[in-house]
């Protein structure tokens, strides 16, 4: 018998749709004992609140998210506003008893992201952070591949994510478009935005992060506030150089900026080992790059993998093999292993506990960028 799951959305922005559209649409792909219903949406913002609301199909609305939050047909909180607001929803919906997800990174820094663990540790309620990446087919492909010891033992891990978008001194900082350039409201810059995907990919790969060494540089010094139009000091990182090492023993190196021009969302990664080499691209995100050592001489070279095939993770609940998915599709798949840990007891990873690791690397980053020292985690 398939139950229903009540979802609140907090916010209306990019993710929020991103969100929605994976809980719309996973009932019609997984079998996975739940249907999610978009039941409230709240925001401050009535009118574009409506038009969201009206857009994706949320039953009702709610103008302060404290009221879904003591809503008693509401199972489950979607946190998808902006890094300073997470902590205050997430604690809030757990002493409730709701089931609580909320967007990347976990919080603003791991100090201010313990008290969300302990929060939904205590309350004994479903959690997950949305490092949708993980979801990629081909991403899940290299997973298992470098589980199952296809590469040996592990030397180098290096990825990088590249953007281009505030290059320019007119981009303000602040407000509802531009609150990523705000260090009150995000935190740090390309670090928790942009490194915490990278980061939280390369340590389910490849484990647990020791320490870094960082540099970082916030090239434009000044910006006006979108919404006072004041000029202010820019606090947080424009672009980030990571050397680290891994506790298996591994080298790792990560670049972050979003000063690369010609770079709107370049997210690559590759893994180095004593057997063989695994890459990929988001931007032909359903290949992986593999490079075996034991085929022969003449034979050996990298290998071509369209991972669309119905033995690939995930892609026997879409197409037939050859046609490709896309980037919203790694979303459904985290709705449907989370809905999927509901039914088996077994929660789907990452965790408000597995995020917060993420948000320790960032800080060490952060603070290695000003000192100029190695940093341990």
């Amino acid at each position: 018998m398939t139950k229903l799951l009540n979802i609140g959305m907090v916010g209306y922005g990019f993710m929020a749709r991103a969100h929605s559209n994976a809980w719309s649409s996973v009932s019609h792909f997984f079998e996975t004992g739940y249907k999610p219903v978009l039941k409230a949406a709240a925001a401050r913002n009535a009118s574009k609140l409506r038009h969201f609301a009206d857009m994706w199909g949320y039953e009702s609305v709610e103008s302060d998210w404290r009221a879904l939050i003591a809503r008693k047909d509401i199972d489950a909180i979607d946190i998808c506003v902006p890094n300073d607001l997470h902590a205050e929803i997430a604690i809030a919906a757990a002493r409730a008893g709701k089931m609580v997800l909320t967007e990347k990174p976990l919080a603003r820094t791991a100090a201010e992201g313990l008290p969300m663990v302990e929060a939904v540790e205590k309350a004994g309620v479903p959690n997950m952070v949305w490092y949708n990446y993980r979801r990629v087919p081909a991403v899940m492909l290299i997973r298992n591949l470098v589980a199952s010891g296809k590469l040996g033992r592990i030397f180098h891990y290096r990825a990088k994510f590249l953007q281009d978008w505030t290059i320019s001194p007119d981009v303000p900082q602040g407000g509802q478009g531009t609150w990523r350039l705000d260090v009150d409201a995000a935190g740090s810059g390309v670090t928790g935005d942009l490194l915490a995907h990278c980061i939280d990919t390369a340590m389910w790969l490849n484990g647990s992060i020791d320490s870094v060494s960082a540099m970082t540089e916030t090239f434009i010094k000044e910006r006006r506030h979108a919404e006072t139009g004041k000029a202010q000091p820019v606090g947080i990182d424009d672009a980030a150089a990571v050397m680290a090492r891994f506790q298996n023993g591994s080298l790792g190196t990560f670049e972050s900026t979003r000063y690369a021009r010609g770079h709107k969302a370049a997210y690559t990664l590759e893994i180095n080992g004593e057997k063989g080499s695994l890459s990929w691209d988001l931007h032909d995100l359903n290949r992986v790059q593999f490079f075996d050592h034991s085929v022969e001489g003449q034979l050996r070279g990298w290998t071509n993998i369209l991972v669309t095939d119905g033995d690939h993770p995930y892609m026997g609940h879409w197409w037939v093999p050859g046609l490709i998915i896309g980037y919203e599709h790694s979303f459904t798949h985290q709705v449907a292993d989370f809905l999927d840990g509901l039914k088996t007891g077994k929660p789907a990873a990452p965790s408000f506990r597995d995020a917060l690791e993420t948000n320790r690397v960032c800080d060490a980053i952060i603070a290695s960028g000003k000192s100029g020292q190695w940093v341990s985690i």
